[in-house]
């Protein structure tokens, strides 16, 4: 009976791979092409799947004694044998196979209109989990609600509506990333998140600029339709600027953003499927960047300077003079940024051209910062609470306590990010100490403590709260 089982699990898990298998088309052992691309694949022993051209190739050679792809001529080589198909076996990992393209008979499906939520349904839903930047979140609403109706109306003939790439501008720890990885998350689309400090010119050491597509591709499951109606976010776009007073060849900047014109207008884009870099040995597969939404963030230090210096042209002598310290303390500085600043920051002018939608995040104020602490759906303070919850112990934070913890957060300026590493700090003795006892019931985190002048409140199951 268990011999039967045994070749029934073998059927079921033949099937089940052949079924699997049917999704992803052939890929020729030789060039790496997909069978969409060169026709009908020759199939061999163990697996191996070769193009009718590399076929034939292959055959030519044999006829003069040289190699498909060289001028080498066997004969003259010693202990040279025919190659073992058996140990070429064509088996991919799954991450690098390509999907099978809808046939033309089957109806391609739509992009529903009404399935985008509206703006102010985004922009809710946003609130949710990011405090503040309501003017950031308004303007990334409309834009993504822009952007999906123009997915969706492709078909349109008289008017073509062209895409609302955007620049992001905002202090670091604003929540550039949080914001675009909530949006992808609600909208339901891939989303691939790239370091343009990684890429470089081709031909040099680093990433292509291409392999922003392919992370698409591969956050997408190597789906091309799916990934020509997803989001990319470039992080660090300001490490691309053009570099001033260099007499070295600038790859990772000026040509950088060169090479990514084509990619935020609209191309095909060769891709590896599975892979960052171009080799032989990877397929690569053809994506049409020209419904992909392309978002740009950057912290731009040294930008508010270049914003004041502007400002400051007027200010000389006279009565109506403007003082030139008048916007040393401005925190909304940057919100006065135009495409003429970005420009002399090192952005070169047809980068900019391609981002139409600029705007900027505000610095991370006191008050938001306790906000954070306390109010999205997975706050720092509710995540602790949850940890404690499982020991069943209720934390609580004094709102003072809240405020201090603001207060030190606003001084290592690196704003959000700073919270959970002052938390982690102050939280470690008690975490580490609670396990130990299970008679208690609270913990409440007082300004005392934060300060190093106290200690937490500490309550026992059945007993009024003492200082401990």
């Amino acid at each position: 009976m268990s011999e039967d089982k045994k070749i029934e699990d073998e059927v079921l898990k033949e099937m089940g791979e052949k079924k699997d298998d049917e999704e992803f088309e052939d890929v020729c052992f030789m060039c790496r092409r997909p069978e969409s691309k060169t026709g009908k694949m020759v199939h061999m022993a163990q697996g191996v799947c070769v193009c009718q051209q590399c076929m034939q190739k292959a055959f030519d050679s044999m006829g003069n004694g040289r190699f498909p792809y060289g001028n080498i001529d066997i004969s003259k080589m010693p202990n040279i044998g025919m190659i073992n198909l058996s140990d070429l076996t064509n088996q991919m990992p799954k991450q690098q196979k390509v999907k099978k393209k809808k046939t033309k008979e089957e109806p391609k499906k739509a992009f529903d209109v009404k399935s985008i939520p509206a703006p102010h349904k985004i922009k809710a839903s946003l609130d949710e989990y990011v405090i503040g930047q309501e003017h950031a979140k308004k303007v990334i609403s409309v834009a993504v609600y822009n952007h999906y109706k123009r997915v969706a109306t492709d078909t349109m003939e008289d008017i073509e509506i062209e895409k609302s790439n955007m620049l992001m501008i905002g202090p670091t720890g604003s929540g550039k990333t949080y914001l675009v990885k909530t949006l992808a998350k609600l909208l339901d689309v891939p989303l691939a998140i790239a370091d343009a400090t990684s890429l470089t010119e081709a031909g040099y050491i680093g990433d292509d600029i291409e392999s922003v597509v392919s992370k698409l591709l591969a956050a997408a499951g190597n789906d091309v339709e799916k990934a020509e109606h997803g989001i990319i976010f470039i992080d660090e776009i300001d490490k691309i600027a053009k570099k001033k007073n260099t007499n070295q060849r600038d790859v990772s900047g000026e040509s950088v953003q060169q090479g990514m014109l084509k990619l935020l207008e609209g191309s095909e884009v060769e891709v590896p499927v599975g892979a960052t870099s171009k080799n032989a040995m990877v397929p690569m597969e053809t994506v049409n960047t020209r419904n992909i939404l392309f978002i740009c963030g950057g912290a731009f230090p040294g930008l508010e300077d270049i914003i004041k210096e502007r400002l400051n042209k007027q200010a000389s002598v006279g009565f109506k003079a403007d003082l030139r310290d008048k916007y040393d303390d401005d925190p909304n500085l940057l919100e006065k940024v135009t495409v003429e600043d970005i420009r002399k920051f090192g952005m070169i002018p047809e980068f900019v051209g391609r981002l139409p939608v600029i705007f900027t995040l505000q610095g991370l104020t006191e008050d938001m910062l306790v906000q954070i602490l306390k109010e999205p759906k997975n706050a720092i303070l509710k995540q602790y609470q949850k940890l404690l919850a499982l020991d069943e112990v209720k934390l609580e934070f004094n709102e003072d306590a809240l405020r201090e913890i603001a207060k030190k957060a606003r001084k290592k300026d690196t704003g959000a990010r700073a919270l959970r590493a002052i938390i982690e700090e102050f939280m470690l003795d008690i975490m580490y100490e609670i396990p130990k006892d299970d008679n208690i019931g609270s913990v409440t985190i007082t300004k005392e403590y934060i300060e190093g002048t106290g200690a937490p409140l500490i309550q026992m199951r059945g007993v009024p709260a003492l200082e401990g």
